[in-house]
Order: structure tokens, then C-alpha cells, then sequence
């Protein structure tokens, strides 16, 4: 080999495991631990607030998630908006803004619960202000369309809660006891980590990365805005409600498409519920459907995570690291 081609190889290997190693820094930067909230104690402050859909005849839950809330002895406070009507909405966008905001900014608030999801909080997320929030973090919490404000506060540098809201309250609350259990736990600090009934569809591994994700079409929506979540080194959980196959499968080939994926460790899949049919039938479980469009990947996956639009909705936090491991008999989600 002359000089000349052994200086080009030499050159190529620097270049090739140079890049290698800005990826794994660029990977470890995205892995930087995120803020933790201080988890509530007796005589806390939860805020409910109404960032997305109207609440016509929801006072109940809303008592009721009042009454649980004293019942652990925590004080609650409802914002001044909450059954406010604007349309599909819960008030107007500067109303539902003012009460989030107000929650935010207040010192005293621990954590501000959301009252239900449907559509709204993307129309208020750019309307947002942390910087009282960063003085006097708080808790999150909600899923469905609150997926997009987990996805602004983890990029603020924030972890955030993943789990039922009021509405998701059953007059009969033996009905939702697990639920119930892992959300109190989760809120007062107290560790929650899940074993998942096992799939053939499981695709066997072991991964490490902060949680992250919630509703796909929430997280499609996000895609190429601000909002957006760096995968790198991360591990996604999703979850649908009312969506046809054809829909998840192009909301995934689009995240695919855009790099979604590349860096990804892992994905937990939750809840696919209320899946509507489509004239032509896509012909595959969406199990499948997942497993199909994430083919060019070797990350693990994980099915049946009892958590989305389901009354057993087990609560997680996002941005805090898990280890999965996935076999087919059964998998495990252990927090960190």
C-alpha cells in the first residue's frame, strides 16, 4: 500500500469512529438527568386545570377527584376556567392559558392535574411561560392530548406524570383500584415498577433510556416543531384510542421517515383501544402493524403495557429512566 493510500484509509477510520463517537456524546447529552419534581406530602396543593376539551356535565368527576385528592390529605384547587365553554373547547385559549399559567407561576401548587384530554392543549403550549416553573417545579399530570405538554416539559428539562385524569374516575372506585394505587404511589414518591403479561408479538431485548412518549397522534403532531422529542437514547411508550390501522401505520412510517426512531432503545406498547374499521381491512393484528413498520430496527418491544385509554391506566413518569427487558413470556418496566 503506498503512502498516499494508507494515509486515506487511516483518514476514513478517524473520520468513521470520530462521527461514532460525537453520536454516543450526542446521545449522552440527550441522557442528562432530567429535573424531578418534589413528589407531594400531606397537606400539598394539586391544582385542576382544563388545558384541552369542554367538561359539559363532568362536575361530578370533578367533585369527585376533589374529595380523593382531600381524602389523601392533600388540599385541592380548581381553576376558575375548568367548566368554562368556548365551542369543543374548555374556555377560550387565553382562558384555559390563564388558568395553566396561574398554576405554573404559583409557588404553592405541587403539581397541576388535568382534568381530561380531547383536543385543545397544542392551541396554548407556545403561549406557555416556565420561568416560575423552573423556580418552584411541579408535577404534570394527565395523558391522551396532555401527551403534548409532556413533551414541552421534558424538553424544558423536566420529568412529568403519565396516568389517569378526573374524568377517568368511576363512580365505583374498587373499579379502577390498581389505577388508583399506582397514581398515589407515583405522587408521593413511592416506587412503581411493572411486570407485563407477555406476547408472541414481543421483540426480545434488554434497553435503558428515560421514558418517554404517550399518545401517538399527539407525538405525530409534535413532529417537526419545537415540541418534538429527541429518541436519542431514549425509550418511547405509545398508546391510541379510535384510530384505523391504516392511520397508526402512517403516523409511524411518518415519525420513521423523519429519524424518529434511529437512535431509539426500546418501545412499550400500551393501549390500542376503540380501533375503527376500515372498508378495506388491513389484514394484519397492530401488533403486527407495529412490528412491521419498526422491522428495520433491532430495539426491543414490549406489548400489553396496561396504560392509555383503558380504566386500568397504570401511572409512569416520563423522563426518569427504566430498564426494560422483553421476553415472550412476560416483560418488565423497572424504574430507576
Amino acid at each position: 500500500m503506498s503512502k498516499i493510500h494508507c494515509f486515506l484509509f487511516l483518514s476514513c477510520v478517524f473520520f468513521y469512529f470520530g462521527n461514532l463517537s460525537a453520536q454516543e456524546e450526542l446521545i449522552q447529552q440527550n441522557q442528562t438527568a432530567l429535573i424531578q419534581p418534589p413528589y407531594l406530602k400531606i397537606g400539598d396543593t394539586v391544582a385542576i386545570v382544563a388545558p384541552s376539551g369542554i367538561l359539559k356535565n363532568r362536575n361530578d368527576e370533578v367533585e369527585q377527584a376533589v374529595a380523593l385528592l382531600e381524602s389523601w390529605g392533600l388540599h385541592a384547587i380548581v381553576g376558575k376556567y375548568v367548566f368554562s365553554k368556548a365551542d369543543h373547547f374548555a374556555g377560550t385559549d387565553d382562558e384555559r392559558c390563564e388558568d395553566f399559567q396561574k398554576a405554573l407561576d404559583d409557588p404553592k401548587v405541587s403539581a397541576i392535574w388535568c382534568a381530561r384530554g380531547g383536543y385543545g392543549t397544542v392551541r396554548i403550549l407556545d403561549k406557555l411561560d416556565y420561568t416560575a416553573f423552573k423556580k418552584h417545579p411541579k408535577w404534570i399530570i394527565g395523558y391522551s392530548d396532555i401527551t403534548a405538554l409532556h413533551n414541552q416539559i421534558h424538553n424544558e428539562g423536566y420529568q412529568s406524570i403519565h396516568a389517569l385524569m378526573c374524568v377517568s374516575l368511576t363512580k365505583d372506585l374498587n373499579d379502577i383500584k390498581a389505577t388508583l394505587e399506582t397514581f398515589k404511589s407515583t405522587i408521593f414518591g413511592n416506587p412503581v415498577n411493572y411486570t407485563l403479561e407477555g406476547s408472541n408479538y414481543n421483540r426480545v431485548g434488554v434497553a435503558s433510556g428515560q421514558l418517554v412518549g404517550g399518545n401517538l397522534t399527539m407525538l405525530h403532531t409534535m413532529l417537526g416543531s419545537k415540541t418534538s422529542l429527541d429518541m436519542s437514547g431514549k425509550i418511547l411508550f405509545i398508546e391510541e384510542i379510535g384510530e384505523y390501522k391504516y392511520h397508526i401505520d402512517r403516523m409511524l412510517q411518518s415519525l420513521k421517515r423523519a429519524g424518529y426512531f434511529d437512535n431509539c432503545k426500546g418501545v412499550i406498547v400500551g393501549d390500542m383501544s376503540k380501533l375503527r374499521k376500515n372498508t378495506t381491512l388491513w389484514g394484519t393484528s397492530v401488533e403486527q402493524l407495529v412490528l412491521d413498520a419498526l422491522a428495520d430496527y433491532d430495539f426491543p418491544i414490549a406489548f400489553n403495557m396496561p396504560a392509555g385509554h383503558e380504566q386500568d391506566n397504570r401511572a409512569m413518569v416520563l423522563g426518569k429512566v427504566v430498564e426494560l427487558k422483553v421476553e415472550k413470556d412476560s416483560s418488565s418496566v423497572i424504574f430507576k
